[in-house]
């Protein structure tokens, strides 16, 4: 699988935009989640005060999700950003955790 490198700029900005993508699209969609970006960090605390933090690595270029299910950490591979741990897909696992703290049918679609 070929990794994808970008410029530690690219990275942030990237990440900058993720970040405010899924805080927008919670937002639009009205779970029941609230969302806080705070630097490098995306906090994500569902109405039951569970908390899910999304965050950058600027160091490696790697996505993580912080939940109550576990740590995930994603790196770009062949346009997607996929877990060492057992290949799953950034977007798939934050919906799937999302979901699981929130109570409801939580969908983030990719961001390009």
């Amino acid at each position: 699988m070929a990794v994808i490198k970008m410029t530690e700029s690219e990275f942030l900005q990237y990440s900058d935009d993720l970040f405010a993508y899924i805080e927008e699209t919670i937002d639009t969609h009205g779970w029941s989640l609230d969302c806080e970006i705070n630097g490098n960090v995306l906090n994500i605390e569902s109405e039951d005060n569970e908390q899910i933090v999304v965050n950058r690595h600027t160091a490696t270029q790697e996505l993580w999700i912080a939940a109550k299910s576990g740590g995930y950490h994603f790196a770009q591979t062949e346009g997607q950003w996929r877990s060492a741990r057992d290949n799953s897909e950034f977007f798939v696992v934050l919906s799937q955790v999302l979901s699981l703290a929130s109570g409801d049918d939580v969908l983030i679609p990719v961001f390009n």
